[in-house]
């Protein structure tokens, strides 16, 4: 038996399709290209012309937008928005309840706060680290 599509309505009367992916079960398009080691949670949703990378967790609500590009062993916790043509790079944690904005750029390693905002956009780099400090984020 082949793929079965889903098919939902958009908010202007557009349909969408989608499937299921094979770890997780989340809805994915079948224009995207996600990794079969990829994490997607039941209720997560990735769109056309997203790409998710080996190793990635997608959590439950969560919503990757058209375009966007995702590394390797990224972590986006739940009901995470993550804009189109966004760029997230490998080894990222975007936390929980974050909304990150259109065209933004996530540098590998980087950590985005629980409920954060990020606006369109913006780069988030990984400050360098000093001797006895942790990494964290910078604008």
């Amino acid at each position: 038996m082949g793929r079965v599509n889903i098919e939902i309505d958009d908010e202007n009367g557009a349909v969408l399709r989608y499937q299921r992916h094979s770890n997780g079960k989340g809805l994915v398009s079948p224009r995207a290209r996600v990794q079969p080691s990829v994490f997607v949670a039941p209720t997560a949703y990735i769109e056309s012309e997203a790409r998710v990378g080996a190793g990635t967790t997608i959590g439950a609500g969560s919503w990757i937008d058209q375009g966007a590009v995702i590394g390797e062993r990224v972590f986006i916790g739940q009901n995470v928005h993550v804009g189109r043509d966004t760029q997230v790079g490998g080894g990222a944690r975007l936390g929980s309840h974050s909304r990150i904005g259109e065209g933004v750029r996530i540098a590998p390693g980087a950590k985005i706060d629980a409920d954060a905002q990020v606006p369109n956009g913006a780069v988030i780099s990984v400050a360098p680290r000093r001797a006895g400090q942790s990494r964290d984020k910078a604008a």
